[in-house]
């Protein structure tokens, strides 16, 4: 009998150990693709629309770069926020659509590029709409967040 309650036990141990795992894994964070960036965008523009500038900079690093259309390079979050306030007037609206996008093997640069609209108002009240091209180089920073670290667009024809 005891040789029996052995074997039970050995039979046991090895069906144990043997057996697949049915927990789930726990997975590493996925790593970030170009549609993280195009995603990233999407979420980008909804701030700006709903927050104006301050969501539109929620975006930026603070050692952002701009390069503006027919304009001097601009350093720094605060100071290209200085020329941001148009997006709080109600009646600019900031468009874009990402075209483009791509990111390194590290997973921690990438860029995306596409068209804007930027529709506002006259002086006299009527509709004014510029379109353009853009492309902004996105960075992943220590605490995971992806921020834009330079961004640079130009007027140009609809698309």
């Amino acid at each position: 009998m005891k040789s029996f309650l052995i074997v039970l036990v050995a039979a046991a141990v090895i069906v144990i150990i043997a057996a697949p795992n049915t927990r789930p894994l726990a997975s590493a964070p996925a790593k970030a693709t170009a549609d993280t960036l195009r995603q990233l965008e999407g979420e980008f523009m909804k701030a700006a629309a709903e927050r104006g500038s301050q969501g539109y900079l929620s975006y930026y690093a603070d050692d952002a770069v701009e390069v503006p259309n027919g304009g001097p390079i601009i350093q720094g979050k605060v100071n290209i926020a200085k020329g941001m306030g148009f997006l709080d007037q109600r009646d600019n609206h900031l468009t874009w659509t990402p075209v483009g996008a791509d990111i390194s093997a590290s997973a921690d640069l990438g860029y995306t590029y596409g068209t804007f609209e930027f529709s506002s108002k006259d002086k006299d009240g009527k509709p004014v709409i510029d379109h353009g091209k853009y492309t902004s180089i996105w960075k992943k920073h220590q605490d995971g967040s992806w921020k834009v670290v330079l961004d640079m667009g130009n007027a140009g024809p609809a698309q």
